[in-house]
């Protein structure tokens, strides 16, 4: 797959000395409004090394969420698996693991071999499909500089992402997945008589810490999500590309500190003075991180297929399949109801409400194939009705 096109940062907003002799990206900002507090080269592409895994855990607790997956179903180990390069758990060919020890063993100890046997149980045996799936809602819920070209973050140069991007899916978990949030704490675990120790070493360190994971590849150097929270505040930290494991602790340490310094005096940006402009060679338009934000966390990209969606099928014509359309989410069960009016009168096209997490409601159109799909959108968008795919 050909190599996406870094998107260099623009921000009329700095705050002290930069840290960037020592790491090539960093970035702070406020899981529960989404706004940046402090950022440096968010928008460059970087290799996400096992920052990955975050995405195949999101896809991971999706399936869980629908019933897809149990914690306690068993998952069978193939040989591409076993054969993953370390770090690994060590499965054996043909063995089984637990749906809930493969979250603990990408977590805690960040196993290829697992994050593997997640790929390619979740989609159809071949860890590329599963690939795909993480690039597909990646775009789907704004992570506009990220392509995923397997589950782990196995060295691969077209696995590319920034700060920012990895910023908004550790918040979208943080938002559709608050029940599985507790995974990215565990300090130790223990699997088969062996006891593995979590890599962030901000939990147990850092006042408030919650979270969430570490990265390292040669190519990519370290990296680290770290999440932090104190009275009230839930902040999230992002550097990629340290020297070592102690710059991006000391690091990820010095942008909580700063920003919980911001939002305790109130001296934050406004989001007018954040934002995101082109290279000089790239014709991009980027959202603000406050729309993606928004993207990202008012509906989960969940990939289930909903049986007897009659309406959808008669309507149009419309083909049956895993993917589907949502037209917003809303803190109203009538504000939904207005929508699934609006849908159905200007395009035809019978909706339903889901309830969503955070007392959300969801309208969404499910069942879909993805030509289906696709032609949906491509109407709404023509009406001017916010929508997105999801799978």
């Amino acid at each position: 797959m050909k190599r996406l096109v870094g998107i260099f940062l623009v921000t009329y907003f700095m705050c002290g000395t930069a840290f960037a002799a020592q790491y090539k990206a960093a970035l702070v900002a406020d899981m529960d409004s989404g706004r940046i507090l402090y950022q440096e080269n968010a928008n460059v592409q970087n290799y996400p090394a096992s920052l990955t895994k975050i995405m195949t855990l999101y896809l991971t607790f999706d399936a869980l969420e629908h019933g897809r997956l149990h914690l306690d179903d068993y998952l069978i180990v193939s040989q591409s698996a076993a054969a993953a390069s370390p770090v690994k758990l060590g499965l054996t060919a043909g063995s089984k693991i637990k749906v809930e020890d493969a979250i603990k063993a990408l977590t805690v100890l960040s196993a290829n071999d697992v994050a593997r046997v997640l790929a390619e149980n979740l989609k159809g045996g071949k860890e590329g499909n599963f690939a795909e799936l993480m690039t597909r809602v990646a775009n789907e819920i704004g992570l506009s500089g990220t392509n995923f070209e397997n589950s782990s973050g196995l060295p691969n140069d077209d696995q590319l992402s920034t700060a920012r991007d990895i910023a908004l899916l550790s918040m979208a978990i943080y938002k559709h997945f608050p029940q599985y949030w507790k995974y990215f704490s565990i300090k130790t675990w223990t699997y088969n008589g062996k006891t593995y120790t979590n890599g962030n070493r901000l939990l147990g360190t850092y006042p408030g810490c919650d979270g969430m994971k570490t990265g390292y590849t040669n190519k990519s150097r370290y990296s680290l999500v770290a999440t932090a929270k104190r009275d009230n505040h839930h902040l999230i930290s992002v550097v990629l590309g340290a020297e070592n494991k102690d710059v991006r602790a000391n690091t990820a340490a010095k942008l909580l500190n700063k920003g919980f310094a911001m939002v305790d005096s109130g001296d934050v940006p406004s989001m007018s003075q954040t934002y995101y402009a082109p290279a000089q060679t790239v014709d991009y338009s980027a959202p603000t991180f406050k729309a993606a934000y928004n993207a990202a966390t008012t509906g989960a990209s969940q990939y289930k297929t909903v049986d007897n969606y009659a309406d959808n099928k008669s309507d149009n014509n419309l083909t049956a399949g895993g993917a589907g359309v949502q037209f917003g989410a809303f803190s109203s069960r009538s504000a939904a109801q207005k929508q699934v009016s609006l849908v159905k009168n200007k395009l035809g096209i019978s909706t339903v409400i889901e309830d969503a997490p955070n007392g959300m409601y969801r309208v969404r159109a499910n069942g879909l194939s993805d030509s289906s799909a696709q032609n949906v959108k491509s109407r709404a968008d023509n009406a001017g009705i916010d929508c997105y795919i999801f799978h």
